[in-house]
């Protein structure tokens, strides 16, 4: 089994969403996360005052798949949060040695 974890555009949080239910994934968390890359931020001005930005808000993605499914899911999310500008973000994928269904104690991939 595998992790893999996606950060995205906010605006791409819907469209990724129906993209995964349509590819039959059949559970995520989504959480509204705060980063930034290569873009270190900007300054603008609230009020009168200069601010700096160094942080933007994205959308993190996170599943936990059976290994056959990796590639599959990692090129449908690079072409639904693609938009080509600095800033469509990264996935990450790591290992997952064990999952237990809290609610059954189910082990495995059942527990998935």
């Amino acid at each position: 089994m595998k992790k893999i974890t996606a950060i995205v555009r906010p605006e791409k949080l819907e469209p990724l969403k129906e993209a995964l239910f349509a590819a039959q994934v059949s559970g995520m968390t989504i959480s509204q996360v705060q980063g930034c890359g290569h873009q270190h931020g900007w300054k603008e001005f609230y009020r009168g005052t200069e601010v700096l930005l160094n942080t933007i808000p994205k959308v993190k993605f996170e599943l936990v798949v059976d290994d056959g499914q990796v590639d599959a899911l990692v090129d449908l999310i690079q072409k639904t949060a693609r938009t080509g500008e600095v800033g469509d973000g990264k996935i990450f994928i790591f290992p997952v040695e064990q999952v237990v269904r809290i609610r059954t104690g189910e082990t495995g991939g059942g527990a998935v």
